[in-house]
């Protein structure tokens, strides 16, 4: 059993910086693949981005490419959304997730953290 703490959103202006942070609880946090995702009110839930257990692979859906970084600490348990040069359409929702190695799926979500970008 995996439980997820997210941190860190608040109102930010446009083009100013946000770091989320998920803090896991449980054992073998490398064995996960973590992810953020977001939803924005009348949208569907998207994947931003994800990481490896050893964080050799990352993704990260297009229109963040470049403005936002996952990062993890398996030491610290913690998984981070780095978020730059932020926009309006960036106001969602953020949660982070996690899944086994060994399986397709997120099985494990956080609450949620709101992030409002005011243009």
């Amino acid at each position: 059993q995996v439980q997820l703490v997210e941190s860190g959103g608040r109102l930010v202006q446009a083009g100013g910086s946000l770091r989320l942070s998920c803090a896991a609880s449980g054992r073998r946090f490398s064995s996960y693949f973590m992810g953020w995702f977001r939803q924005a009110p009348g949208k569907e839930r998207e994947r931003v981005a994800s990481i490896s257990g050893s964080g050799s692979i990352t993704y990260y859906v297009d229109s963040v490419k470049g403005r936002f970084t996952i990062s993890r600490d398996n030491a610290k348990n913690t998984v981070y959304l780095q978020m730059n040069s932020l926009k309006s359409e960036d106001t969602a929702v953020y949660y982070c997730a996690a899944r086994h190695q060994e399986r397709y799926e997120y099985d494990y979500w956080g609450q949620g953290t709101q992030v409002t970008v005011s243009s």
